[in-house]
């Protein structure tokens, strides 16, 4: 078995789906969950003006997916 190529790309889904995994388990772990998005949010800012248009898509898409799912996940954030 070949592993994924080590680009951006494979690391933001990486950290995404680590995320996803926290926030889908039961009950959510949402401190592993947030650490994760800040992480991608900390990435969004350091590697600014260095990615492809492609990259800049995929990170804006799952970090809004990602916050989305949060605070549906959150029990603080219903009302």
């Amino acid at each position: 078995m070949e592993m994924p190529k080590v680009d951006l790309t494979t690391f933001f889904l990486s950290v995404s789906a680590a995320a996803m995994q926290s926030l889908d388990s039961n009950p959510p772990d949402l401190l592993m969950a947030k650490h994760n998005i800040d992480l991608l949010n900390l990435l969004d800012e350091k590697t600014k003006g260095n990615r492809t248009v492609e990259e800049d898509q995929l990170l804006a898409h799952l970090l809004f997916q990602l916050r989305m799912s949060f605070v549906q996940a959150d029990p603080s954030q219903k009302k």
